[in-house]
């Protein structure tokens, strides 16, 4: 292996360390019943996730709208308020537009310090002003031109109930209140995703329907030096965030097994997401799937450890630990003997804050047709309830007025899952089955009841249409109660049966007293402590 290879880019890390989220993308024609769905796994250590909520309003005219930095709270600016804004919760609005996002930097010198606009707030700026995903399209590129962008390179995924797009967008240097940007239409029959790489690269200017741009895409990159070619061959990736090592084993590995699960034929790029061969096949932005996807199948592949692939993390290894965890310490890289190494990187990590799968369906009324299933925490640990997308209230798990970055409370959603979350991890392959029946349990039946439910609704909603809001939000409210229920319930069997490494009997469900049992080291741990350790703990024979 190459020497360069392992030359990693800081600001890449940089980036990798602090917004390091996962978006999967699928068109209408590659779900069972038609949805158009797409993911968001905001990944960022020290973030308190939370169900945001922006109710629609009627704004007088000349009213101005603050903005603060989404990751930070810096205070940016001000910008013309729209006279109408639309309800926001989470990150799906009352017309069923959804858009999530992944960062991936680019280059440094095209961030724009003096911009009033950064991703996060962008976001929910053009979800409270958008209609349908190439309105959102046209607000989010159109603000980010007049006032300016002052975040790194971003990829959008922003959807609709026809359309799923994915779009990236950079700056043009300090003071320029200027950005260059690409948008792409998913095709309807295809999955797409990405997580902190550019993933677009040549793409078809002739195609007005399914391509959009900015202007001087490509003149700008001329101007610049980065590119020489002709317009025809011209790749956005390759002009503005070229992807290393990191970009292809950290970042496009996410999207690889992603599509793996649902592709045959996936190992050709298998050299390409290993890093290691310079010129390697690229992995396509987008795949049609063998199979049709459905919001159970999302939730999956959003807990994925890269199980049954090359890049399965080794849960016997002692990076497992005693009980085989699929999880690593971060920072990602770390140096031993003045080598640097690193740690495979899945899209199911504990550094994730919120997560959800928006569910946008076109055939129903709006109201009922947008679904943001939605947990707080990595989504391995956390089981997704149902909010919809024209609710006027956030579930008082989802939104604990004393909970927050630095003040824990047993009511919230946030940190009752990392509360058992953080049991669970280093002692994975003891307990993580007791979360997971629970987990399934829950997602089962909140999947199972969801046609029932959207019936009423609609009854409902041909006598008047507050009444399935206000129906929808009711039961929004009861499931991820019943949720918060249940992980109170679950933190308090993991201590009782678990407690000091010990396992107490139960049964049907019910712990019992008595003795417990002693597992000790599982067999293959036990194998590894001998071979390190040699004959230091062998029992001598007394015969």
């Amino acid at each position: 292996m190459k020497k360069a290879i392992f030359i990693l880019s800081l600001l890449h890390s940089f980036i990798l360390s602090s917004t390091a989220c996962t978006n999967l993308i699928v068109g209408k024609k590659a779900s069972v019943d038609g949805s158009v769905m797409c993911t968001y796994n905001a990944d960022d250590y020290g973030m308190f996730g939370n169900l945001c909520h922006y109710p629609a309003a009627a704004h007088p005219e000349g009213s101005m709208r603050q903005v603060y930095d989404w990751d930070n709270g810096k205070y940016h600016g001000q910008i013309p308020e729209a006279r109408q804004t639309y309800n926001v919760i989470g990150n799906i609005n009352e017309f069923q537009v959804c858009i999530g996002e992944t960062t991936y930097g680019g280059r440094p010198e095209m961030e724009d310090s003096t911009g009033i606009l950064d991703y996060g707030s962008l976001i929910y700026i053009a979800l409270q002003r958008s209609r349908t995903a190439r309105e959102a399209i046209q607000v989010m590129t159109t603000l980010a031109n007049t006032y300016g962008y002052c975040s790194g390179g971003e990829t959008f995924t922003i959807c609709d109930p026809d359309e799923a797009w994915i779009m990236e967008m950079q700056g043009k240097g300090a003071g320029s209140k200027g950005v260059v940007w690409v948008a792409l239409r998913i095709p309807d029959d295809a999955i797409c995703g990405h997580a902190n790489q550019s993933r677009i690269g040549r793409f078809d200017m002739a195609d007005k329907k399914n391509v959009l741009y900015s202007k001087d895409v490509i003149s700008f990159a001329r101007k610049n030096g980065w590119y020489t070619g002709a317009d025809r061959d011209f790749s956005w990736k390759d002009a503005y965030a070229k992807p290393d090592f990191s970009g292809r084993r950290i970042c496009d590995a996410r999207v690889w097994t992603f599509f793996n699960r649902y592709a045959s034929n996936m190992d050709r790029y298998l050299p390409w997401i290993l890093g290691t061969e310079p010129e390697a096949e690229d992995m396509p932005l987008w795949i049609v799937p063998d199979r049709k996807l459905s919001v159970h199948d999302l939730a999956t592949a959003m807990r994925d450890h890269f199980e049954n692939t090359p890049l399965a993390l080794d849960t016997t290894s002692i990076g497992g630990g005693i009980w085989e965890m699929p999880y690593r310490p971060t920072p990602l890289y770390f140096k031993v003997d003045g080598k640097q190494y690193f740690n495979e990187r899945p899209i199911s990590t504990q550094q994730t804050a919120f997560t959800f799968i928006a569910q946008m369906r076109a055939w129903l009324p709006r109201q009922i047709g947008g679904v943001l299933w939605f947990g707080n925490d990595d989504a391995n640990m956390v089981a997704y309830t149902p909010i919809y997308c024209a609710n006027t209230q956030q579930p008082d798990c989802y939104n604990t007025p004393e909970a927050d970055i630095t003040h824990f409370s047993p009511d919230n959603a946030f940190w009752m899952c990392n509360f058992v979350a953080n049991m669970v991890y280093p002692r994975y392959s003891m307990l993580f089955p007791e979360l997971e029946a629970v987990r399934d349990s829950l997602e089962k039946y909140y999947l199972q009841q969801q046609p029932e439910v959207e019936e009423k609704a609609l009854a409902l909603y041909g006598e008047a249409p507050d009444k399935a809001v206000a129906f929808l939000e009711k039961h929004s409210g009861q499931m991820a109660e019943q949720m918060m229920k249940a992980w109170q319930q679950l933190a308090k069997r993991i201590i009782v049966k678990y407690n000091d490494m010990t396992i107490r009997p139960d049964s049907a469900g019910i712990l019992l007293p008595g003795r417990v049992k002693r597992p000790g080291y599982p067999t293959s741990f036990a194998r590894k402590l001998v071979k390190e350790t040699g004959d230091r703990y062998l029992v001598p024979n007394e015969e």
